[in-house]
């Protein structure tokens, strides 16, 4: 019995461990009433056993009778405050280096300002417009994000030349039989303000540039203004500028600048200005009466153009219908573009994308004004774009070219090139009665590699309103 068993573990000495520490409890006895466990778990006192166990084991998970200790949050809570403390850290640094930085731009803002001041010791120009800023006009402009801080151009940019293998000696002297005979110069800003102001003053007509009459402060500060455009290479152009625009007697003002003495630069960033914030018709009048007189002399006189002023017809022809009638039908018109004016001109409508609407209308332009040589250049350029062209233009442009079936001279290059380019993009929008003339038109204008092309287009094109499968079912007959 397990009462003697204990006494006799007692009662030895080889126990020691036993005798010093009785059990507490008796050991479980087996209790013999007890059937055998069966070895087979199908049985049926089996499965009641192990569910039973099975549902002790789930309860004794479930249930945790010890509470969570106080020592295990703590450091639950501590691991907690570790991860913020690196954030923490962080905006420590950045609140320093924020201090830091404001420090630095108030010592480069005081090293600014003594290097201004010096400038303007050393020049008269800056002293001039310092006192511009007094009448409220000197504050730069800085408005518009298109109208920002200029760094200029670099000197290897000095020059646009990339026309250079687009001119032929000989369809330059082809072209010079095209050309008007009559006087070359256009009227400039200035000559006409010149000449409305000695209209309506008779005392200042022996003075070669009178003054409007305007307030002597603002005559002053827009002649600082004319002074400061005519040295500007880079930087902010001043407030007073645009200003000009918002202006009634914009150009009696803009004429007191001297446009023709502004720098480069200062034609590009006042074409920037004006283009950005005049009415499509003023603006058409600053690019005829001034960029564009302005383009044409710096070509005649150095053979190329400065690529601010390159830059500057870049950014006139985002304004399309001021473009057209401020610097291409004007050039077209005056009888005198040459074919280094029409390349370099043309360049700037290859490169830029016009609308289809502002096209169509410089083409029927183009075709209905009298002919000048480099007319059919600008058409060239302007077919290539691929354009679904109205009726009225096509028909234009046929009545164009029949203009010269009767003509003894020798048509250039350009011409046959312009007709192909028309032939090939539009060929299949002609009529029966055009193709028959313009046929006859290239067999007596005549060029030995274009004309081929001419005909052959022609002869594998369908007619105006005929569709695809009818010029299928002619070439199968």
């Amino acid at each position: 019995s397990a009462v003697a068993a204990e006494n006799e573990i007692n009662k030895n000495p080889s126990f020691p461990d036993c005798a010093a520490n009785p059990p507490t409890s008796p050991p479980p006895t087996k209790d013999l009433s007890s059937p055998p466990r069966s070895p087979y778990p199908h049985t049926a006192r089996g499965p009641s056993l192990s569910l039973s166990a099975s549902m002790a084991k789930k309860r004794s998970r479930l249930q945790n009778p010890e509470p969570f200790h106080p020592e295990e949050n703590a450091s639950v809570a501590s691991s907690k405050k570790r991860s913020k403390a690196p954030r923490s850290h962080q905006q420590q640094e950045k609140t320093i280096a924020s201090g830091i930085s404001s420090k630095i731009l108030k010592e480069a803002l005081i090293q600014q300002r003594e290097i201004e001041e010096e400038a303007q010791e050393r020049n008269p120009t800056r002293e001039a417009f310092a006192d511009i800023a007094k009448h409220g006009g000197g504050e730069v402009e800085d408005e518009d994000g298109d109208i920002d801080d200029f760094a200029g151009f670099s000197e290897t940019q000095s020059r646009y030349d990339d026309f250079e293998g687009e001119i032929d000696e000989e369809d330059e002297r082809i072209l010079e039989a095209f050309l008007s005979k009559g006087p070359s110069k256009e009227p400039t800003l200035t000559d006409i303000i010149v000449k409305k102001i000695k209209e309506n003053d008779a005392q200042v007509s022996s003075e070669s540039r009178p003054l409007p009459k305007m307030d002597s402060s603002v005559i002053d500060l827009y002649k600082g203004v004319g002074e400061f455009m005519s040295k500007y290479t880079a930087g902010k152009v001043p407030k007073a500028f645009r200003k000009i625009t918002a202006m009634q007697h914009w150009e009696d003002v803009l004429y007191l600048t001297e446009p023709e003495k502004w720098s480069p630069n200062g034609m590009y960033q006042a074409t920037r200005i004006l283009a950005s914030n005049l009415g499509s018709k003023k603006a058409e009048r600053f690019y005829r009466l001034v960029l564009l007189p302005r383009v044409r002399d710096d070509i005649k006189k150095n053979k190329r153009l400065h690529f601010a002023l390159y830059q500057a017809l870049k950014k006139a022809i985002f304004k399309p219908a001021a473009f057209n009638k401020g610097i291409l039908f004007p050039l077209c018109k005056s009888g005198t573009c040459n074919l280094r004016e029409a390349v370099i001109v043309g360049s700037v409508i290859q490169k830029v994308t016009i609308p289809m609407l502002h096209s169509s209308v410089a083409l029927l332009k183009l075709a209905e004004m009298e002919y000048c040589g480099t007319t059919s250049y600008f058409i060239k350029l302007l077919l290539e774009k691929k354009y679904a062209l109205p009726y009225r233009v096509i028909d234009a442009l046929v009545a164009h070219y029949m203009r010269f079936m009767e003509d003894s001279r020798i048509m250039p290059v350009i011409w046959h090139q312009s007709l192909l380019a028309f032939v090939q993009r539009y060929k299949n929008e002609l009529q029966k009665e055009d193709k028959v003339n313009l046929r006859t038109l290239v067999g007596r204008q005549r060029h030995y590699l274009v004309t081929p092309e001419i005909v052959r287009e022609l002869d594998n094109s369908r007619n105006r309103g005929e569709k695809e499968d009818d010029l299928m079912a002619i070439n199968i007959l």
